[in-house]
């Protein structure tokens, strides 16, 4: 069972010391290509936007975020039903990578979802991010489209429908 507890300002700079190591830096890019802004506190304060902190027996790995799309009209997402959460994540310690983590923790927050009454939860991968997209498809997600996006680059759309 995994931990998550709420990102706090104290957390910023370990998120993005993880963003910041190569295995992560390759895939947080914005629509050119280059590194994605850094996270900042603003994050803490965006409307139905939640930060985590992922951990396992008590050490922080990884980062997670889950949001409402219909909140931002452009969003790709906001033509998935109401209901929807999109969702991010990172798995920050590369130890933890290619060992079940993140399948396992993505699964997790996604029933915790469900639980909540979400009706459908969204991830847009890069395209050729294989790792992360097989870890998403044993969680449950499903490919439905691609999109390039202005402000992140190429994504392959994956959702996950309540049962």
């Amino acid at each position: 069972m995994y931990g998550f507890r709420r990102l706090t300002e104290a957390d910023i700079a370990l998120v993005n010391d993880w963003i910041a190591r190569p295995h992560v830096a390759q895939w947080w890019i914005d629509g050119t290509g280059g590194p994605s802004e850094p996270i900042d506190a603003d994050i803490l304060q965006e409307p139905d936007f939640n930060t985590w902190i992922v951990s396992l027996h008590d050490r922080p790995f990884a980062y997670m975020q889950d949001y409402n799309p219909h909140l931002y009209p452009d969003h790709h997402f906001f033509d998935r039903p109401l209901g929807t959460r999109g969702i991010d994540q990172i798995i920050g310690e590369a130890d933890m990578v290619g060992i079940g983590h993140g399948t396992a923790f993505i699964r997790q927050r996604v029933v915790q979802l469900f639980a909540e009454g979400a009706s459908c939860i969204a991830t847009d991968p890069h395209p050729d991010n294989t790792r992360a997209i097989r870890a998403y498809q044993k969680a449950g997600f499903a490919p439905y489209g691609e999109v390039i996006s202005p402000e992140w680059g190429p994504s392959l759309l994956m959702e996950c429908k309540a049962k």
